[in-house]
């Protein structure tokens, strides 16, 4: 009775030992092929929903040494999805159990877990692998890997090997995506940021006033009243009491105003920006995620360009089209971006108006020229000592159109340089009703 590690191992064997219709003229099947794919270390961010199903992917594509991280838990809300955790697993690592149940099954992998950060890595560690697989459920991590991954090809320009190909998959609902990153070569992460949708935000009038949605009852739960009763105690989404008290506020407010459509799916929804997981979603998304890293590593055909969109919502339907580097990109551009400010402008005013920005997505700017610190967050010290500015005109700051401004923040390794064009009168306009 053959394994399924035999199994797996014959169904890629007419990839690899013979050439197709889509294969590279220069391609050569082979033993040789066979063996660098064995042979290949590749790195695996997340073993939640996606993660679990790349492991079980790659590991039945013929990869033998993989590294998995995750710093998360099992919580029982995953079994339904996560196919890889049981119940007895809840409380224990993602990564560690992920990594155990794939091993116990396909005979001839290695899979080491890490439950731990990604920036907890070094580059030193990053280099190790052939390529990189993401399924992440965050925006900022997705950036962190992608310019952590781009700076290793920037620190090592003379090193073909320093180009390590990162494969991100994504999935929301039932609609999805897999994109194929070539740092340095391709369009990188950065360059699609302003077409990511950003959270919605309620006015809080609306909410405190006159709510009309389900959304405006959990907001003003969230927002108004667990910081009244709790104080500065955090909401904590996976402490199922905290949860069944911002479900019952809620549910209570929208009694009051006769809105219905207020559920406990819908409270965590809004609370934590969740949308609903389809595991069919996952696989399908897992499946083009394994099969580029397939193709990338064999050679055996060409991979995407550059990017892969989903919907499943409605039918079946994908879409795939090229991805362009953005000249002015915060992580593999060379320009700098240009930003217009009105006169008025204080600031402050500019970094609200950054925060609001989808090609930025920075929840804690800090501004600096080359002659002097604009306002920086940390540390303490130096913040107390540049507030001062956030009420200072910004025209005043910053020499017009010429001067640039480099943005970071903490929980990004990039930094996004532009130039502040002024517009307007110094004086803001004042419109009074007559």
């Amino acid at each position: 009775m053959t394994t399924v590690a035999e199994r797996s191992e014959s169904s890629i064997l007419p990839y690899i030992t013979a050439t197709g219709p889509f294969s590279d003229p220069d391609y050569e099947p082979g033993q040789e092929v066979l063996d660098f794919l064995h042979t290949s270390r590749i790195l695996v961010i997340g073993a939640g929903g996606l993660g679990c199903e790349i492991l079980k992917d790659l590991a039945l594509s013929g990869f033998k040494s993989i590294d998995v991280i995750d710093m998360d838990t099992i919580d029982v809300s995953n079994l339904n999805r996560q196919f890889l955790f049981r119940r007895h697993d809840v409380g224990a690592s993602k990564a560690e159990t992920a990594a155990n149940f794939v091993m116990a099954r396909v005979a001839g992998v290695t899979i080491n877990a890490h439950c731990c950060r990604i920036q907890d890595m070094t580059h030193a560690y990053y280099r190790q692998f052939t390529l990189v697989v993401c399924g992440l459920d965050s925006i900022e991590a997705r950036r962190w890997m992608n310019a952590t991954l781009c700076q290793i090809v920037t620190d090592n320009s003379a090193d073909p090997l320093a180009l390590i190909p990162l494969i991100d998959g994504g999935t929301e609902g039932f609609k999805g995506s897999a994109r194929v990153i070539l740092p340095g070569v391709s369009a990188c992460y950065e360059c699609s940021l302003d077409t990511l949708g950003v959270r919605t935000v309620y006015p809080v009038c609306t909410i405190a006033n006159t709510p009309r949605l389900p959304e405006h009852c959990v907001e003003w739960a969230s927002v108004l009243e667990w910081p009244r009763h709790w104080g500065d105690v955090k909401f904590d989404a996976d402490d199922p009491l905290a949860v069944d008290w911002m479900y019952a506020t809620a549910l209570t407010r929208a009694k009051q105003f006769n809105i219905n459509g207020v559920t406990r799916s819908l409270t965590l929804g809004v609370v934590k920006n969740i949308i609903p997981a389809i595991a069919l979603t996952n696989a399908v998304v897992a499946a083009a995620c394994c099969s580029e890293a397939f193709k990338l590593v064999t050679g055996c055909t060409a991979s995407l360009e550059n990017f892969m969109m989903y919907s499943g919502d409605d039918s079946i339907f994908t879409y795939t089209f090229k991805y362009e580097r953005k000249e002015n990109c915060a992580v593999c551009g060379y320009d700098s971006k240009t930003f217009t400010a009105q006169r008025w402008w204080t600031l402050q005013d500019f970094v609200d108006h950054i925060a609001e920005q989808n090609e930025v997505q920075m929840k804690q700017p800090s501004l600096a020229t080359a002659r002097k610190n604009l306002y920086l967050r940390k540390p303490e010290a130096l913040e107390k000592a540049t507030r001062p500015n956030l009420s200072k005109k910004l025209c005043d700051l910053v020499e017009d159109g010429t001067e640039e401004v480099a943005i970071t923040d903490p929980q990004l390794p990039i930094s996004v340089r532009c130039k502040i064009v002024f517009a307007g009168s110094d004086e803001r306009a004042e419109f009074v009703d007559v």
